[in-house]
């Protein structure tokens, strides 16, 4: 399960413009997103090891889009 939403995660960074990204940070997710978002924080948040394991594998390439839209310093 954790990695399919990893995949879900990535292929969104790496498919999504940098105005995508802008627009989705400037408005919280709602329904069935909302839900699903909420779940996996939920499991991550009871589980340290695939937390961990979770951040060790989407964070270089989030931080590295973000960087790219100067969405970060």
């Amino acid at each position: 399960m954790m990695d399919k939403v990893v995949q879900k995660v990535l292929q969104k960074y790496q498919t999504s413009s940098c105005q995508q990204l802008a627009n989705e940070k400037s408005q919280p997710p709602s329904g069935k997103k909302a839900q699903m978002m909420d779940r996996a924080v939920q499991m991550l948040q009871n589980d340290p090891q695939m937390r961990a394991e979770f951040i060790n594998r989407v964070a270089a390439p989030i931080a590295n889009k973000l960087f790219e839209c100067g969405m970060i310093p």
